[in-house]
């Protein structure tokens, strides 16, 4: 049994705080780089380019990538041979507060989603704890703004309506959104599970890196032929028109009932941002 006290939580958690927020994921950085690369519409290239100098001041001068600094989404995965000496709740909360004070990042959660009272600290973090075996500790961190938050869809469609049925979901919750998520973005869905897991398994898409595919050859050619179709919306960088409306789309499955059928999509900004560490 190896013991990792609260503190070092919370001290892991505010680091990645500010790093997730002022400096982008190299895979998504390349992606980003390569997408300009090939876009060969002017307006949509011009703005891939201006994309990639305001992600490289940001990480020159420590500044936030974007001025929506997302709600704190945090997902640790806990061995079972560790014991916390402490709270893991609170640490992971006051790493949060400390993050973003110390950081001077924006403060966007409200205590309340009806009475809509800051909380002024951006807490409470929204916590995925997940088990695993052995004694290791993983925490990410991956703010997530609004923009993008609020173009998830969530479906549960007919067993019958099979992968043409989630196909079509997909095509079309992007079509939906069109600029609004800050395009281009990355495109993360969940199916199977159930009504809540599908939307557990769309976020979770989004943590993992673009140049890793699903590790089943069947998802991963949905992977590539679905972000393909994306790509010919035409909806372009920040909704200008082009070639380039996701820099790659990731999907997580999961068992699910004989009668049901759940499809989530929960997409991410160009700015995507995440970081980890291990404790």
């Amino acid at each position: 049994m190896r013991s990792v006290p609260a503190a070092a939580i919370a001290e892991t958690v505010a680091r990645l705080c500010i790093e997730a927020n002022t400096r982008l994921p190299a895979d998504v950085a390349a992606a980003l780089a390569a997408a300009r690369a090939g876009e060969d519409w002017p307006c949509a290239r011009e703005t891939l380019g201006l994309l990639e100098q305001n992600l490289c001041a940001a990480a020159q001068n420590g500044l936030p990538i974007c001025q929506d600094t997302g709600m704190a989404c945090v997902f640790v995965r806990l061995g079972g041979g560790v014991h916390i000496e402490g709270n893991l709740v609170a640490a992971v909360n006051e790493g949060v507060q400390r993050g973003y004070q110390e950081g001077f990042l924006r403060k966007s959660i409200v205590a309340d989603p009806l009475r809509r009272e800051n909380t002024g600290d951006n807490t409470p973090a929204m916590l995925t704890v997940e088990w695993a075996a052995g004694e290791g500790l993983e925490i990410t961190v991956a703010p997530k703004g609004a923009g993008s938050e609020n173009m998830s869809r969530l479906a549960m469609l007919r067993p019958a309506d099979g992968v043409e049925g989630v196909r079509q979901f997909v095509l079309e919750t992007v079509r939906l959104a069109g600029a609004n998520p800050c395009p281009p973005v990355i495109v993360g869905v969940g199916v199977g599970g159930c009504f809540d897991k599908a939307a557990l398994l769309a976020k979770k898409a989004l943590l993992r890196p673009l140049n890793v595919p699903n590790p089943d050859p069947y998802y991963a050619s949905l992977e590539a032929g679905w972000l393909r179709e994306v790509n010919t919306l035409g909806i372009g960088p920040q909704g200008f028109g082009g070639r380039t409306t996701a820099l790659g789309l990731a999907i997580e499955e999961a068992p699910t009932h004989v009668a049901s059928l759940p499809v989530a999509v929960n997409m991410s900004c160009h700015a995507t941002r995440r970081a980890s560490a291990s404790l």
